[in-house]
């Protein structure tokens, strides 16, 4: 990942291109970027956000921020109970609650991330065999 002004921006390897293609994430808007190494996706990156933040002053229209701050989390009421509960015995409102036990988690995984699935795996098994080979 890569940040910018707030905004975070990832990026996967595209064998049609032969360069790892990013977007930014979070927003309605399309925000890309590309590029063949991590200099290059950074400097395009920033690149795009300040293009896409140029477009919005040119045309009157407040550029998207990728998160308020707030999100809607629809469960069961049982969930919603035993997180009540939690919250409660903690002498916390529930918000309190839910937001130091979800930070708890996105901080372990900003230092040890959860093994990739699916399609990453294979993205990154094609990232490993591309630049191998370019290596050769």
């Amino acid at each position: 990942m890569i940040e910018y002004k707030g905004y975070t921006g990832v990026f996967e390897f595209d064998s049609s291109i032969d360069a790892f293609h990013g977007r930014v994430l979070g927003l309605q808007d399309v925000v890309t970027f590309e590029g063949s190494s991590v200099e290059e996706l950074r400097c395009e990156m920033e690149e795009s956000v300040e293009d896409y933040l140029a477009l919005c002053a040119e045309v009157g229209k407040d550029p998207e921020r990728p998160y308020r701050g707030e999100f809607l989390v629809r469960t069961t009421p049982e969930v919603h109970r035993a997180v009540a509960s939690a919250a409660e015995a903690e002498g916390v409102s529930l918000n309190a609650w839910v937001e130091t036990t979800i930070s708890a988690i996105a901080d372990q995984r900003r230092v040890a991330p959860a093994p990739p699935t699916g399609a990453s795996k294979r993205a990154i098994k094609k990232t490993k065999r591309t630049t191998a080979k370019q290596r050769k």
